[in-house]
């Protein structure tokens, strides 16, 4: 445990950074999931799910949770996916 005041406030902030981009991954993949399930099961609303997925994406790519080559290489593999069940 850290001794110095500035270096304890950064124990704090990390957390709660770190809080924060878990569950905004996991809100993200499970996303990505949901419209990968609706294009498995060729869901009436299957674009709609792939858009929200990939504005998820881009946004964690904005904040810097994710590299934007990882956002384009799911958004790729997302819009493949939607291409072929077409």
């Amino acid at each position: 445990m850290p001794n110095i005041k500035s270096a304890k406030k950064r124990v704090k902030v990390t957390a709660a950074k770190t809080a924060a981009n878990k569950s905004f991954t996991s809100a993200m993949r499970t996303d990505i999931k949901k419209a990968a399930a609706a294009i498995e099961t060729n869901a009436a609303d299957k674009e709609q799910a792939v858009r929200v997925a990939i504005k998820k994406i881009d946004k964690a790519a904005a904040k810097g949770i994710i590299k934007k080559n990882t956002a384009s290489r799911r958004k790729s593999s997302l819009a493949r996916k939607l291409n072929a069940s077409v």
